[in-house]
């Protein structure tokens, strides 16, 4: 695990996300689906793996190709299994939250950090995608690094840790257009309702998770 870059360029490898392409995203019911991130996280604690922070601060958004991946990377956070082997998605995490499609209108340009070449291109390895939550300072660090080499770049796409083999993706607020996302209606379900609590514990079957409504038998 190398923490600080080696003074020599890092050259980061690209890939682009077309407009058209669609998206998911778990998020704040109270906030639309196509809503960055304003607020930067502290530079050494909390927050998520790559967020902005006060020394490089961006609005960002994160956001995944499938459903399933956008739902385990937001709910299944740290959740164990329980004596009856499933994992117990509490009601208060998941009730305030929409699961929701999202399609980009621009092409965006992503650095790539899917392959062991693409994260040697930025001197990492895996540590940078599988390190947990006490580690996010250091992955943000990484992140501003990686920002700092690739000025084109307006997100990073990666390995989701909690559905293998698909990707999340984070997109860089202060690169994109002014909507570089528009909501898809049709496709959004709040999970705080038991249309959305149904839907959501379909996905989550074959990852052994539920969510359980109060008044919803399992």
């Amino acid at each position: 695990m190398r923490q600080v870059p080696p003074d020599v360029p890092m050259r980061p490898v690209t890939t682009v996300l077309p407009a058209g392409a669609e998206l998911w995203r778990c998020h704040a019911t109270s906030r639309p689906v196509t809503d960055f991130n304003p607020v930067p996280s502290h530079r050494h604690v909390g927050g998520g793996r790559f967020d902005g922070a006060d020394d490089d601060r961006y609005r960002f958004l994160y956001a995944a190709f499938e459903p399933l991946t956008a739902l385990a990377e937001t709910l299944l956070r740290d959740i164990p299994y329980g004596e009856t082997g499933v994992r117990p998605v509490p009601w208060v995490t998941a009730s305030s939250r929409s699961l929701s499609k999202a399609r980009v209108t621009e092409d965006l340009r992503l650095v790539r950090l899917v392959s062991q070449a693409d994260l040697a291109a930025v001197f990492q390895d895996t540590w940078l995608l599988e390190g947990g939550d006490d580690r996010y300072g250091l992955t943000r660090y990484w992140a501003q690094e990686i920002r700092r080499h690739a000025p084109d770049a307006q997100g990073m796409v990666w390995q989701s840790r909690r559905n293998r083999p698909h990707h999340a993706l984070v997109l860089f607020g202060d690169r994109c257009g002014d909507e570089p996302l528009k909501a898809v209606p049709e496709d959004s379900y709040a999970l705080g309702t038991f249309e959305g609590a149904e839907r959501a514990n379909q996905l989550l079957a074959p990852l052994r998770a539920f969510l359980l409504p109060p008044g919803m038998r399992t």
